[in-house]
Parts: structure tokens; sequence; C-alpha cells
């Protein structure tokens, strides 16, 4: 697997995001109030609303547009709500933030 830097684990505050760029389209990096960092598509499976600019609690982000809740760990709508974004391999190497492209074509095709 060829891992892409993508920063550093201090450019992402506590309970913050950070989006990224990517020919695949836009990844959301979350970092949580225990450090795990995550990363998953930056739209909402409802009507495609930037998951970046929600409240993160948990291992877990909220909508900013219609308050669906997501898993960052399985990408998955949590609650009643149904459908999915896909998500991305992580690695930290010290303060360094990987992602794993690659992952984000497997899963397109």
């Amino acid at each position: 697997m060829t891992w892409t830097p993508i920063g550093s684990l201090s450019d992402i505050p506590p309970r913050g995001a950070r989006c990224v760029a990517t020919p695949q389209g836009k990844i959301a990096v979350f970092r949580t109030a225990d450090d795990q960092v995550y990363a998953i598509d930056d739209h909402c499976p409802h009507k495609g609303g930037p998951l970046s600019q929600g409240i993160v609690h948990g291992a877990a982000v909220t909508c900013p547009l219609h308050n669906w809740v997501v898993s960052l760990e399985t990408g998955k709508a949590l609650g009643a709500d149904e459908g999915s974004v896909r998500t991305i391999p992580v690695r930290i190497e010290g303060e360094q933030l990987f992602i794993a492209l690659e992952a984000l074509v497997s899963k397109a095709a």
C-alpha cells in the first residue's frame, strides 16, 4: 500500500477536521478528543453536506446541514438513517499523517 502524506496531527485540532483534495474527490480527516484519526469522504450520504464542517463527538461526526450522524470508523449513518461514505485508511508516524489514496481507487471501481 502506498501512503500519501497529508500533514501533521497538530494541523487538526482535537475534535476537529480538515479537508484534503484528492484526484478522487474531497476527503475529510478527523481527529477525535483522544487523538484517533479517521478519514472518510467529505460528503454526507443524505444530501452531500460537508462532513469536515460537522461536529465531532466520540468516533462520529454530525453533518452540519441536517444533523445526520456518521460513524468515523465504518462510514455508516447511525440511528434510523441509512447510507454510508467511503472510509480511507490512515497511518500516523510520529506527528505525520498519511492516507492510502489507492483505497479510494479500488473502492470507486
